[in-house]
């Protein structure tokens, strides 16, 4: 669309990086474009930045809840999380390298989040918090990244750290019900059995949880 008057735009750049796999491999390549969101203005393309991310405590509590409890540890990995969040600020954007306008002055409006942008983390968490309320699960207080639901006696336990989950309870078919929901929602992988969380790798044997 042409610019509004008034109105200023935000920069973009492509981003090309190299993903390998744990033997040090090539897997695959990547590309992404990334708004240059440090040329955004307070007040006028964005308000709030803040998103809350899991505290340590909280996933050091769990683990050993679900160990003592004896329950299953799932892992999933939400892809490209970012662009899931929905903006609610009007965010114009300068046109990429390779995708011309007609006119010189045409310029993107975004209706989603964009890495880069300012309020994308914001946007992401708070489309990520309506899903899974719409499913019937509770914000925690003391931790707004901890999310649980009780149902007929049995518990979900879930806490998020940007696009890494954690998942785990005695209600498998809840397990696998969320599970299903969130792949509906986003493009979600299932790491299945945790392994490796924010920086931390995570072995289990009967009854006890190593964490290097």
């Amino acid at each position: 669309m042409d610019l509004p008057k008034g109105k200023k735009h935000v920069g973009c750049k492509w981003v090309f990086t190299l993903k390998y796999k744990a033997d040090g491999t090539l897997e695959k390549y990547k590309a992404r474009l990334v708004a240059k969101g440090f040329t955004q203005v307070y007040g006028e393309d964005y308000t709030e930045t803040f998103t809350p991310v899991a505290k340590l405590n909280t996933i050091r509590i769990l683990l050993s809840s679900a160990v003592n409890l004896d329950w299953d540890r799932h892992q999933l990995d939400v892809k490209n999380d970012f662009l899931n969040g929905e903006l609610k600020e009007e965010v114009y954007m300068k046109l990429p390298l390779g995708f011309p306008g007609k006119k010189a002055n045409q310029v993107y409006k975004l209706k989603r989040s964009l890495y880069g942008l300012k309020q994308s983390p914001r946007a992401w968490f708070e489309r990520f918090t309506r899903v899974l309320k719409r499913h019937g699960y509770t914000q925690g207080q003391s931790d707004h990244t901890l999310f649980f639901k009780h149902h007929k006696g049995k518990m979900v336990v879930l806490a998020v750290y940007v696009d890494d989950i954690v998942l785990t309870g005695d209600d498998k078919v809840e397990i696998n019900q969320i599970k299903g929901a969130l792949t509906r929602e986003f493009q979600v992988k299932d790491l299945e059995e945790m392994k490796y969380f924010l920086g931390m790798e995570v072995a289990r044997s009967k009854g006890k949880i190593y964490i290097s």
